[in-house]
């Protein structure tokens, strides 16, 4: 008897000579495929006219077609643009992208965030920092049967769960720029408590003071919290030593462009008073007069290669060769120079 159903992906499976899960990411669009394999596949789908069905395929495996951002992160621009990067994959696949804020000083944050995991059943889940470093809701996606990946400053789960960079030493780095432009006086804008990526960066500033023979001196470090205004109160604060240091890194570009901010209000000139390093390399570094040289944190890199561990293997496992730790490099522009005689 002649079949008369509608062709399923069994079908275009068979036909094609490939695995269901080969099919599968033919149609999610994944870039894990060779062009032999997904212009043939494709030819087959076209041929006898099979139409995916995302609703069947979510009932069948219990998961919606989202991939849910949970992020507390004060800063825009790098939710910005981890959104940029994760969009870059998951455009033209069937896969869409829910981002849900929350408040990691909440005492019922890891109920909300199972609630909504409940509720939404997303295919996967990717966690910004600082929320990323709370073992509790890794375990809790676990427990739930989602997928996760985790975003940090340093490496603290197994790679399949994990995109981080190498903070400490790009500070490290930063840092040594201005020591090597002659500056003895460097003063830092720390990130808050709390954070991973503040204490990797301050952990890199000190390394490299200690090595300079200098020693870490206490006052010369003050708290921000990621904000422009926390860097105005915290450079009004290190701007009032004597002597006033000739050189300011700051934990990250808003805290950078609140300092240089204070500098002009000063009356000091940056860089020939005043040399500012920022992190993060979001355009806000590149829009101040003098651009700001700064670190720039692989943050769109690092959310493509999250989306693709949570969508490039419908089996759950690591893709081969997927990376994991991502090198943030040194954007050198004007706001550096040697310090005044």
């Amino acid at each position: 008897m002649k079949k008369t159903g509608q062709p399923t992906i069994n079908d275009v499976a068979r036909l094609a000579g490939v695995s269901k899960k080969t099919v599968s990411r033919v149609i999610n669009q994944s870039p894990l495929l060779n062009g032999e394999t997904r212009d043939r596949v494709q030819a087959v789908i076209a041929e006898i006219g099979y139409i995916p069905n995302p609703q069947a395929r979510a009932l069948a495996l219990r998961r919606n077609f989202l991939i849910a951002l949970i992020h507390d992160n004060p800063n825009a621009q790098m939710v910005l643009g981890v959104q940029q990067g994760l969009l870059e994959v998951l455009r033209d696949t069937e896969f869409e992208l829910l981002v849900h804020p929350v408040d990691r000083g909440a005492p019922d944050m890891t109920d909300e965030v199972r609630r909504f995991l409940e509720r939404q059943r997303p295919y996967g889940v990717m966690l910004l920092p600082p929320i990323s470093e709370n073992d509790a809701l890794a375990a809790l996606c676990d427990q739930i049967g989602c997928r996760y990946v985790r975003m940090g400053s340093a490496p603290f789960d197994e790679a399949e769960h994990m995109v981080s960079s190498n903070d400490r030493e790009a500070v490290r780095g930063a840092v040594e720029h201005l020591l090597s432009a002659g500056h003895r006086r460097i003063c830092m804008i720390a990130g808050p408590h709390g954070f991973r990526s503040a204490h990797e960066r301050q952990q890199g500033y000190e390394e490299a003071i200690e090595v300079a023979g200098i020693g870490v001196q206490r006052t010369w470090i003050a708290q921000g919290d990621y904000t422009f205004e926390s860097g105005m109160r915290a450079a009004e604060r290190l701007l009032d030593l004597s002597p006033r240091p000739t050189a300011i890194f700051a934990s990250n570009d808003e805290m950078a462009a609140g300092a240089l901010h204070v500098a002009r209000q000063r009356g000091l000139e940056v860089p020939d008073d005043l040399s500012i390093i920022g992190f993060d390399d979001t355009s806000i570094a590149s829009h101040l007069w003098p651009p700001l040289t700064t670190v720039r944190w692989p943050i769109a890199t690092m959310a493509r290669a999250a989306a693709l561990k949570l969508v490039g293997d419908d089996d759950g496992g690591e893709e081969d060769g997927e990376d994991d730790l991502f090198v943030s490099t040194l954007i050198r522009r004007a706001s550096v120079a040697k310090p005044a005689a």
